[in-house]
């Protein structure tokens, strides 16, 4: 409750003054990784997606994917939020997200050739442009660095995100201000010609070739260029379902990730209050995805990584084609579950449930080992220790019978086996966040879900 005031007489300092409900029931979710990405959040985002009005893409690029199979087929989503699947969505690239147009165009061709109804979309007019010369930087400093690279996609996320905090990106609004955007370019060229020239002695950039670029996608952008920030204020107010879909994971956080080998931008829920354009008292419930096992693309540290012939073997069978990156096909590294690292996850996340998905895929083991601990210097923690620290954790490992059985598509929960619910009690157990959705294939509706043991 709060109190309406409306110039009260002097005499009477109450007057004026009404009792007025500010309750207002936002129905707002997020979905969001616990670990590295490749959680499987494009399966349970386009599956909740069906039960939304909005989905928002809040927060980073093409350097990463969400692949989703349905009766369409099969797609790997880079910049298109997943609710681009249903007709009755309007999907929001959010002022967050750094917006590769080339791939945006791309991708709403991809849909369209594989029989897909055209999307609504609306890209934030504040969303900013990843530029041609930000994937030249990317790649240039890798090439730089050489064997002290931090593993980059090379889709220029990084230098895109250090101009948007220096103040020198370029809004989609700007597209259509040419005077400003002249001036913008010229700004730029004569900050990054320094970089070309005298650290990296490559060619120099010229800001007509960039305007001349920019125009091109002007027309092509324009359809879908709009407020955001007005639209999801006034579908709030109507009571409409929105959900905010994450890209990566907790471990991949600037702040709260394991530095330096994490991506840009801010890969939390409590961002996509920001980069969607959601009042933060809006977002009640944040579901945050994990894997049965663990994967991760890129360096840095794995504590449960496995190695050798029973990484491959996992490797092979996991995800729906196998644990290979959907933006670079890299093969993903492969572990255990790690309870530590994902308890850190869903703690930084704020999870209020718990996605698990692909536990189908380890249906061919005899026994499955679960990381429950790390050993740092002869004592053992279950606490996410800073990065400083965690390239000496060794896993603490309790291992778990396990069922030996094919159980892709089972849909209710109780026809699991034994083995396999008693899996997710453990896990739950350790992860101190309730599991309520267990995925059992990459189809969107091979889930069970779960309320608890």
């Amino acid at each position: 409750m709060y109190a309406l005031c409306y110039a009260p007489d002097k005499a009477n300092p109450h007057s004026g003054c009404e009792s007025r409900s500010t309750e207002v029931t936002y129905m707002v979710k997020a979905i969001v990784g616990a670990n590295w990405g490749d959680e499987g959040k494009g399966k349970i985002t386009d599956m909740l997606a069906e039960q939304s009005d909005v989905v928002i893409r809040f927060q980073g690029g093409a350097n990463a994917g969400h692949t989703i199979i349905n009766d369409y087929g099969r797609f790997a989503l880079h910049i298109l939020p997943s609710g681009a699947f249903y007709p009755h969505i309007t999907n929001i690239i959010g002022n967050g997200v750094a917006l590769d147009v080339k791939k945006f165009l791309a991708e709403l061709k991809h849909l369209a050739d594989g029989g897909v109804p055209a999307p609504h979309i609306i890209v934030d007019q504040r969303t900013q442009l990843l530029m041609s010369y930000h994937v030249l930087l990317d790649s240039y400093e890798e090439e730089r660095l050489a064997g002290a690279a931090f593993g980059s996609t090379k889709s220029g996320i990084a230098p895109f995100y250090s101009d948007k905090y220096a103040k020198i990106g370029i809004q989609v609004a700007d597209l259509y201000n040419e005077e400003r955007l002249m001036g913008q370019l010229e700004h730029i060229c004569t900050l990054k010609n320094v970089l070309l020239e005298h650290l990296y002695h490559k060619p120099l950039l010229e800001p007509k070739a960039l305007f001349d670029e920019l125009m091109g996608y002007r027309a092509a952008l324009e359809p879908y260029v709009g407020d955001a920030v007005g639209f999801v204020h006034r579908a709030l107010k109507e009571g409409r379902r929105v959900l905010l879909e994450g890209q990566l994971g907790s471990m991949k956080d600037p702040n709260l990730g394991i530095c330096p080998m994490t991506t840009s931008s801010h890969t939390l829920a409590g961002f996509g209050t920001v980069g969607g354009a959601v009042p933060p008292t809006a977002l009640t419930d944040i579901i945050t995805v994990t894997k049965a096992y663990s994967s991760a693309v890129g360096a840095g540290a794995f504590v449960s990584e496995l190695f050798g012939a029973e990484a491959d073997e996992l490797r092979r069978r996991g995800g729906d084609a196998g644990e290979f990156g959907a933006t670079t096909g890299r093969p993903r590294r492969v572990g255990w579950f790690d309870a530590v690292a994902t308890k850190y996850g869903c703690i930084v996340q704020g999870a209020t449930q718990v996605a698990l998905t692909a536990i189908d895929c380890l249906g061919y083991l005899d026994e499955i080992k679960v990381c429950t601990g790390y050993e740092i210097d002869g004592k053992v923690t279950t606490d996410f220790p800073v990065p400083a620290l965690l390239d000496r954790a060794k896993p603490v490992y309790e291992t778990l019978p396990g069922w030996k059985c094919d159980i892709r598509g089972v849909t209710d929960y109780g026809k699991l086996p034994q083995a396999a619910r008693d899996y997710v009690d453990f896990i739950e157990k350790h992860i101190e966040a309730p599991i309520t959705i267990v995925s059992t294939g990459p189809k969107r509706h091979e889930i069970c879900r779960r309320t608890g043991s």
